[in-house]
């Protein structure tokens, strides 16, 4: 193929292919960071212009010292996604492992794989990702996929492969997380009914994820070393359920948080009651002991006996369904609903800030309808 020098640019040519069409590509040698002569090249473009911008892209990102981008620019997705986890394997407990291997190889290897990394736009991810997805799984399934790609993506922005994650303020609606919590006057009545109806533990239980918005999981890890009755803290350091105790869901899980005394008075009384029950069966209470147990045995309860609590709330109290997870919904969305930052959401739910919004768009949406609605009304007082 003969090449014939454009006079814009030394490293711009035009050439003909067989049909005799005129096309245009660039050739451009370069220094990588160990010093070693390396040489970018593409072509296919039908206009000098596209050509001549493409071009002036990569020399700039060279003088810039971005040569991992000019590098990885034909870096396809299915590539870059063996290298994330290769590279990250060990550092992944299993589940998270297993997790994301299945994602690679049923959602994203199959959807996006053939795209290259750094020309991927957010229109063509959600339209070949995102849309595809929904339609055989749940929309919570779905954010759970996107939030995975996000993840790949973010290791490649931190690896100085491309700029930036285009795909963060793509949000998945899903509908059963946004009915699945309660109103502050719901809450107010769930709570009530859960006192009248339920015992010491399932009540101190509920009240606990209502007034923290801890996941199922972290309530049922506690201990009592955990709460510091002076501070008025719950810290935040294991999760668990029928198969056991771990470490938390991600790193922002460990934390310390607030309670009121509302609750903290709950957990006093609840302790007393504990100690009781425990000497009823020969024990003693230690710091070490998960603090929610079960009058019948005095041993921790499973994440089985929340759930029948709720069913029995719920259908006694004639209250629309939400799981015991949409205590957490609704302890988001109060704060949401009183113009608490997202950064201090994000911390006391042991979630980061993009999460936050991911989940709880919705809520956002509203408040910036409300705050138009309000600005109009400043004007017109």
């Amino acid at each position: 193929m003969k090449l014939t020098k454009s006079k814009k640019d030394n490293d711009l040519y035009y050439y003909l292919n067989n049909k005799k069409e005129k096309f245009w590509c660039y050739r451009y040698r370069y220094y990588d960071a160990l010093g070693k002569r390396k040489e970018k090249s593409k072509q296919g473009f039908k206009t000098e212009k596209d050509a001549l911008k493409a071009l002036l892209e990569v020399k700039a990102n060279v003088l810039n010292g971005e040569v991992k981008r000019v590098e990885h620019s034909n870096l396809t997705i299915s590539e870059w996604l063996d290298i994330w986890f290769e590279t990250h394997v060990n550092d992944w407990k299993i589940s998270s492992r297993l997790q994301r291997e299945n994602a690679i190889k049923y959602q994203m290897k199959p959807l996006l794989g053939k795209y290259k990394l750094a020309e991927l736009d957010k229109t063509t991810y959600k339209r070949v990702y995102v849309n595809e997805l929904l339609k055989k799984y749940e929309p919570s399934t779905v954010q759970l996929f996107h939030r995975l790609f996000k993840v790949a993506v973010n290791a490649a922005v931190d690896s100085e492969i491309i700029p930036r994650n285009r795909f963060n303020k793509i949000s998945i609606i899903n509908e059963k997380t946004t009915d699945n919590f309660f109103t502050a006057e719901e809450l107010k009545k769930f709570l009530v009914a859960s006192k009248e109806l339920e015992n010491h533990t399932n009540y101190t239980l509920i009240l606990t994820l209502a007034y923290t918005g801890v996941r199922k999981g972290e309530a049922l890890g506690l201990k009592w070393e955990n709460i510091d009755f002076e501070k008025k803290t719950i810290t935040i350091e294991r999760t668990r359920d029928n198969k056991g105790a771990r470490s938390p869901k991600t790193k922002n899980s460990y934390r310390s948080i607030l309670i009121d005394d509302t609750l903290t008075n709950q957990l006093i009384i609840y302790r007393n009651w504990c100690r009781e029950t425990m000497l009823a069966f020969g024990k003693r209470l230690n710091l070490d002991d998960y603090i929610f147990i079960s009058y019948q045995t005095g041993t921790p309860i499973t994440d089985g006996t929340v759930k029948y609590a709720f069913d029995r709330i719920i259908e006694k109290s004639n209250l629309k369904r939400v799981s015991p997870h949409g205590l957490r919904h609704t302890h988001a969305t109060l704060l949401i609903s009183q113009r608490i930052p997202v950064k201090v959401i994000a911390d006391r739910l042991g979630n980061t800030p993009q999460m936050i919004l991911d989940i709880y768009g919705h809520s956002f949406k509203d408040l910036e309808e409300e705050s138009v609605q309000a600005f109009d009304q400043a004007l017109n007082m």
